[in-house]
């Protein structure tokens, strides 16, 4: 009897042990669910290394649109709103009813649905848009519709004429995009305003015993805009602090020295000490404007800016950062700078603006209050909702059109919705390795995605299936 009830009582334990295990199981489905829409970048980092962040470039969670409720009757209703099919999985979701103002549509990224009656649009993703599978033969009815906020080393084709007016729809960095994500990393003009980390120029100075004028913070080094050569001429004639792994000459503490930290408290306030700052993007377009440019503004530090020539357009007032594109050598720049270094009355009018609070700049005081999406704020919309519901509604008034017996409202990229011209070297600085990454790889990178586009085209309007060796043959056919 003692020995039925001891089998008993390890049957009962077993139970509760499996039940407690399916438990746990779920839950970690449902965690991992959580972050499907993660996957590795290696945006700013050294070769190789890559960080787990959120679809965005920004490090920090993107809030989504609540999905309507998808109860049984509105599952067997799905098939009478149009489907936006991400053709690029950047959401992760399988399906979900977006409510976009009187608009619904359902997004997933379940390519089952790509002959079903009511797909109207695929959705793509711009560092992973690639020519191993794309929706084929594409129907009339069908528009392409591409998001894409990162540099244009993650995908050159898409800067050619060819690839760019595939798209019926964008959202770009460029201002000319249907959807401009020229503002994506700043969170609005009241933390251009904020005082919270300017450090007094009284206090500048005195940290100018053990602080260069000038800092440089990064990682990714010789991108397609040879910054590194130019920090490096600038550096024999001028001093600068370079923490970053590219040029370094100075360390952060250890707790900052992950990439991921350069939006932290602590780094915010090394940086803030700094009279200027080598603001240097990885590309030179226009419109493509990171949070290397915004940063220092936020923290009161001058930015001595290079990347987009249309930057003068997105400056918060006419005096409120130094352009390299003024000065013919580096050797002017540092000369110019050394003078602010020493005359107060010349450094502040860099920081007046700031001071009084006054952002000047009408065209971005309207980008920032006409957008429809916000940045590290929960009350708005991310950019990817936007981006989804300008689709979906686009659909909806061609959809309207066709009832009316109209015929519908045909969209279509062009070249200005991403605008970069080919990489360029600085050829002054005796210094500079005769061979650098940007002849060796990305002049040749851009050459090259010049062919890639025109098979991709030709390839594309052909509108059949086509395989990857046909590919190849047409960009290196002589």
């Amino acid at each position: 009897m003692v020995w039925i009830q001891r089998r008993k009582l390890l049957a009962s334990c077993l139970c509760i042990s499996a039940s407690v295990f399916l438990l746990v199981t779920l839950q970690v489905v449902v965690e991992l669910g959580k972050f499907e829409r993660k996957k590795f970048k290696n945006s700013d980092l050294p070769d190789g290394q890559a960080k787990m962040e959120e679809e965005s470039a920004h490090l920090y969670p993107l809030p989504r649109k609540e999905a309507l409720t998808l109860n049984r009757k509105t599952q067997l209703e799905t098939d009478s709103y149009p489907i936006m099919l991400w053709w690029s999985p950047l959401t992760g979701e399988t399906g979900r009813l977006g409510q976009c103002g009187t608009d619904v549509c359902f997004f997933t990224i379940n390519r089952t649905f790509l002959h079903h009656p009511m797909t109207k649009a695929f959705l793509f993703y711009g560092t992973d848009f690639n020519i191993d599978s794309l929706p084929l033969p594409r129907k009339a009815h069908h528009d392409w519709a591409l998001f894409h906020e990162e540099s244009p080393k993650n995908n050159y084709k898409l800067f050619h004429k060819p690839v760019i007016t595939l798209f019926n729809y964008t959202a770009t960095f460029s201002r000319h995009s249907h959807l401009p994500l020229t503002t994506q990393y700043l969170e609005g003009v009241e933390v251009l305003k904020s005082l919270r980390y300017l450090v007094p120029l009284r206090s500048k100075n005195n940290l100018r015993i053990r602080l260069a004028p000038l800092v440089y913070v990064q990682s990714d080094c010789d991108p397609p805009s040879d910054r590194d050569s130019y920090v490096r001429e600038l550096m024999t004639y001028i001093e600068v602090d370079s923490y970053g792994e590219c040029l370094r000459n100075k360390d952060l503490p250890q707790q900052l020295k992950n990439p991921a930290s350069m939006d932290a408290e602590g780094f915010y306030r090394i940086i803030a000490q700094y009279k200027f700052i080598l603001a240097f993007e990885n590309a030179v377009c226009d419109d493509y404007i990171t949070e290397k440019f915004w940063r220092p503004l936020k923290l009161g530090v001058v930015p001595v800016y290079y990347g987009s020539p249309s930057i003068a357009d997105w400056l918060p007032s006419n005096r409120s950062a130094i352009l390299v594109s003024e000065f013919a050598h580096p050797r002017e720049l540092a000369s110019y700078i050394r003078q602010l270094d020493h005359d107060d009355r010349l450094y502040e009018a860099y920081i007046e603006w700031k001071l009084k609070g006054e952002v000047s700049n009408q065209r971005l005081l309207a980008a920032l209050r006409e957008r429809k999406w916000g940045v590290q704020d929960v009350h708005q919309d991310n950019y990817i909702d936007a981006f989804e519901c300008m689709v979906c509604s686009k659909v909806w008034d061609n959809i309207r059109l066709l009832e009316k017996g109209l015929p519908p409202k045909r969209w279509k990229a062009d070249v200005t919705h991403l605008s970069c011209p080919e990489p360029a070297v600085f050829a002054f600085s005796p210094l500079a390795p005769r061979w650098s990454s940007l002849r060796d790889m990305w002049i040749p990178s851009f050459e090259q995605s010049k062919k890639e586009a025109q098979a991709l085209r030709w390839l594309v309007d052909r509108n059949k299936n086509f395989s990857a060796q046909e590919f190849w043959a047409l960009v290196f056919k002589d």
